[in-house]
């Protein structure tokens, strides 16, 4: 029982050293989501060239998408006209950050590693969408053009007609933590397991010094399924637990930016070639950044790094870190309330339109693969609702189906929609289980 408090406190502490900044992120992002929508983006990207790379790299620093989210995106960039620079260049900047997760990273690494972090995803995106640009040019696209534009005007008008801050506000503390909250519930047990249980004396022995602790960041980052914001706790118990600034942030870069999942996905959209140059960028620019960090800035991150959460976590083993609520506790009970709402499972519901017109029109249901957050069904819906005859979609994630209504629908060419954005589709039959 000793143990559980143990983790429990430790993890306590961290939530609430984090709990304030996320929060305050969680409304930015929701006000992100309003004003720099993905249409809005496809719109000033769906173009070819140099400055489209920087543009792209710098668009994608605030966004809160992780590398899962930001694949649908990524494909309709390529179907509105954006080259591959700027596409991989929007890949490899968005996952690594986000405003929540740089003001996380502000609570719990300092202000030195909270600049570091989005302006080495800006420059790694901007270094592989230059090499792609330079490797892989661009011949002629066949994109939806200007049809798609206008559809999704079209489409998304009814959206519009909700208040923009009430919109705001359902992404920031419902969508967005709904995607996230999971992920950060087991970052935050395991920065609890790392700081009530591993020391320094631990790292050193086992890591030892030199490249080996940054290649074995690396080798964990890649293939981990990570958003931003729940590797910050982890590398901040890392860091606490002896784990040079440099190698934390190696894992910060590496594993929001990649995943298998991710990986295999983008093979579809852009290719072997440009994957490969993809991975290299996140091999090296992950690399070169936690080797700079530690050779020329180790000492001002330790100094700047609030690191009395961590030490708290230690002290408090024995369960006494419960006592004593002040501004921090009460924004982490806020804040476990938060994820927890977003997270409760739902029913989705049929309406009465839907209903009455049951018998009138087709319905199609879809297995869909590859979904992981609420930007792929945001997208997935988007892209569907473009297609002529189809009134109604309705996607759901914790199945990977989707449903869709209207008028001679054809499967194929619905199904050739979602592919198109990089997922695994097939028509699910009367009776199939999803």
């Amino acid at each position: 029982m000793m143990i559980v408090f143990q983790v429990l406190g430790a993890s306590w502490t961290l939530l609430g050293e984090m709990a304030p900044y996320l929060l305050f992120g969680f409304l930015v992002a929701g006000l992100l989501s309003v004003f720099v929508s993905p249409e809005w983006v496809e719109q000033h990207l769906g173009r070819k060239g140099f400055p489209q790379v920087t543009k792209a790299s710098l668009f994608g620093v605030p966004l809160p998408l992780c590398s899962c989210g930001v694949l649908p995106v990524a494909a309709s960039l390529r179907r509105h006209g954006a080259g591959k620079g700027a596409t991989t260049a929007f890949l490899l900047s968005t996952p690594q950050t986000g405003v929540d997760s740089i003001a996380v990273t502000w609570a719990l690494l300092g202000p030195v590693v909270a600049v570091i972090r989005p302006l080495a995803a800006f420059i790694t995106g901007i270094a592989g969408g230059m090499v792609v640009q330079a490797v892989e040019p661009d011949g002629d696209l066949q994109t939806a053009g200007e049809q798609d534009g206008e559809g999704v005007d079209e489409c998304c008008s009814s959206e519009r007609e909700e208040h923009a801050l009430l919109k705001a506000l359902r992404y920031g503390f419902v969508t967005l933590p709904r995607d996230i909250g999971r992920a950060l519930f087991i970052g935050l047990i395991l920065s609890g397991v790392i700081a009530a249980f591993l020391n320094p004396d631990h790292v050193k022995v086992v890591f030892g010094g030199g490249v080996l602790p940054y290649l074995v960041a690396m080798a964990v980052g890649i293939p981990l399924y990570v958003c931003a914001t729940a590797s910050t706790p982890i590398a901040a118990s890392l860091i606490g637990a002896g784990l040079s600034p440099g190698a934390a942030l190696v894992f910060l870069i590496s594993g929001p930016a990649t995943n298998v999942a991710s990986v295999t996905t983008l093979l579809k959209i852009l290719g072997r070639k440009v994957v490969a140059v993809y991975l290299a960028t996140v091999v090296i620019g992950s690399l070169a950044t936690g080797l700079v960090v530690d050779f020329f800035l180790g000492r001002w991150v330790l100094t700047g790094m609030p690191t009395a959460a961590i030490e708290a976590a230690h002290r408090h083993a024995d369960g006494t870190i419960w006592m004593g609520w002040g501004f921090k506790e009460i924004s982490a009970v806020v804040l476990l309330a938060v994820l927890v709402a977003a997270m409760w499972p739902r029913r989705s519901q049929a309406s009465a339109e839907n209903l009455a017109t049951e018998d009138l029109e087709e319905r199609v249901e879809l297995s869909i693969g590859g979904m992981r957050c609420n930007g792929c069904v945001t997208s997935i819906g988007r892209s569907l609702r473009e297609v002529e005859g189809v009134r109604d979609v309705t996607v759901d994630l914790s199945n990977a189906k989707a449903e869709v209504t209207g008028i001679g629908l054809d499967s194929e060419v619905l199904c050739a929609e979602v592919e198109a954005l990089g997922f695994v589709c097939e028509e699910l039959e009367t009776g199939d289980e999803g």
